[in-house]
């Protein structure tokens, strides 16, 4: 087969990971079939080193560009692929014959409003429908996508993600860990949030949670001064985040670190007292299962997939109920007990997902649609 995959995005926040792990496992997996990987210029290096059935392709326009849905679909004509491998639910107008969609989420489609909004719900229904092949990352975001547009069951494949192999190498020592928090002068205990502070992952709510805790443990000899640190965007991206830090007086105690590399990523996982990630809507949700991965027990919400994903190694919470989300901070923080059973079971349940299996299936995929196709 000659297949053409669409890496635009290795550099985003969730998708990045899905798009780099996904073509190293495949490289590992499949020296037969010949892949042609569309990236931005200068971004080939993402990848690593990759074998010699993986063609790079440096094409020029974002896909959120108009002149995208002409200049992609006449780019990828001349490659006389069999199949194209679009990793996101955002699919050009001409798009050749036949094509795989994977949908990550579709949060921002079913929450968000005005006429771009629409614009957006529209362009994602006709990529899905015209799609052989939609694979859903879990049961949750394949229920979503049945809610926004009827696709034929035979047209889905629910394939997991996995956690990034990064996160699986536990060989830092205590003193290499700290040389990383020490840039960052974190000295004290913190609690962790890694991801986007786009709308969806409730943000607010977690600062506002934060808060109680914190008065509820003023007094305690560990964590009397217990902080908040948050990894991924800039504060800047949500005007609603930036109210609540400032409306929760918090000073010092909250943290907004941005971007940061991944060994520094890996040593605030691994020395975070646990990891909250309190969701309204994922997909798949990645950093809960890295977090495990690093042994750090964690607080998730109780809706979309996360319950799918952490199964029982995970304290399960309302992410509309503050109170709620509270407490069960703080049960973790006071219970030894709890945390090491929830620590356990994490490392059991990380073992559940792999991207040498995701790769597997995906493959599996490609083969099926190209079959199907002749």
């Amino acid at each position: 087969m000659r297949i053409v995959l669409d890496g635009r995005h290795v550099r985003d926040f969730g998708i990045g990971t899905y798009i780099r792990n996904l073509v190293q496992a495949l490289a590992a997996l499949d020296n037969d079939n010949q892949y042609t990987l569309v990236t931005m210029p200068g971004e080939t290096d993402e990848f690593g080193r990759l074998p010699k059935n993986f063609a790079p392709a440096e094409y020029s326009h974002h896909d959120l560009a108009k002149i995208d849905h002409l200049a992609f679909p006449l780019f990828l004509r001349r490659f006389h692929a069999d199949l194209f491998h679009i990793p996101l639910n955002r699919v050009p107008w001409f798009m050749p014959h036949p094509y795989i969609v994977t949908v990550h989420d579709m949060g921002r489609q079913l929450l968000g409003t005005g006429w771009r909004n629409q614009a957006s719900l529209y362009r994602a229904r006709r990529g899905l429908l015209n799609a052989a092949r939609v694979i859903a990352v879990s049961d949750s975001t394949q229920r979503a996508v049945e809610g926004v547009v009827e696709i034929p069951r035979e047209r889905f494949t629910r394939i997991y993600n996995a956690p990034d192999p990064q996160f699986l190498a536990h060989s830092s020592t205590a003193e290499e860990r700290q040389r990383q928090l020490d840039r960052y002068q974190v000295t004290y205990p913190y609690i962790l949030y890694a991801g986007s502070v786009k709308r969806q992952k409730n943000i607010p709510r977690l600062i506002d949670a934060f808060m109680v805790v914190r008065g509820e443990l003023a007094t305690h000899p560990r964590y009397h001064d217990l902080r908040l640190v948050i990894i991924g965007d800039e504060i800047s991206q949500n005007p609603a985040v930036r109210r609540a830090a400032l409306q929760s007086r918090a000073g010092q105690a909250i943290r907004f670190l941005g971007f940061v590399p991944v060994e520094t990523l890996r040593a605030f996982y691994e020395s975070a007292e646990l990891f909250v990630f309190p969701s309204i809507r994922e997909g798949f949700g990645m950093p809960p299962l890295e977090a495990m991965a690093c042994g750090t027990p964690v607080v998730a919400s109780n809706v979309s997939s996360l319950p799918e994903v952490v199964g029982d190694a995970a304290v399960l919470v309302s992410p509309d109920n503050v109170f709620e989300i509270a407490r069960g901070i703080k049960d973790v923080l006071l219970s030894e007990t709890m945390r090491q059973e929830l620590i356990l079971r994490g490392y059991e349940q990380v073992r559940r997902f792999s991207w040498e299996r995701t790769a597997r299936q995906v493959l599996d995929t490609y083969i099926d649609v190209y079959r199907r196709s002749r």
